[in-house]
């Protein structure tokens, strides 16, 4: 083999290393940020549950607050008062 064909073949073997790392740098970067996409995407979807529950919570306990505010307040009747008993001889009173 000619020494011209020698360095032709190790510039080829070059530049093929060169562009396969190339290759694999932007396959890494790219399985990252479409890990960061989706673990940002949970995040987001956490956050956004998480506040709706706290809004339906607050809502709930405002509803509830009102309702007790609006509700007529029923003034029950005083107990009837018990009847008082004579002590007679056959009557006991219970001690």
């Amino acid at each position: 083999m000619s020494p011209m064909r020698k360095t032709a073949g190790k510039k080829v073997a070059a530049t093929r290393k060169r562009n396969a790392a190339r290759r694999q740098a932007a396959a890494k970067k790219a399985a990252s940020i479409r890990k960061g996409r989706a673990a940002g995407k949970k995040a987001a979807t956490t956050r956004m549950r998480r506040a709706t529950a706290r809004k339906t919570a607050a809502t709930r306990a405002r509803k509830k607050e009102e309702a007790a505010l609006t509700q007529p307040v029923q003034v029950g009747e005083p107990p009837a008062p018990e009847p008082q008993v004579q002590a007679t001889p056959e009557t006991t009173i219970p001690e």
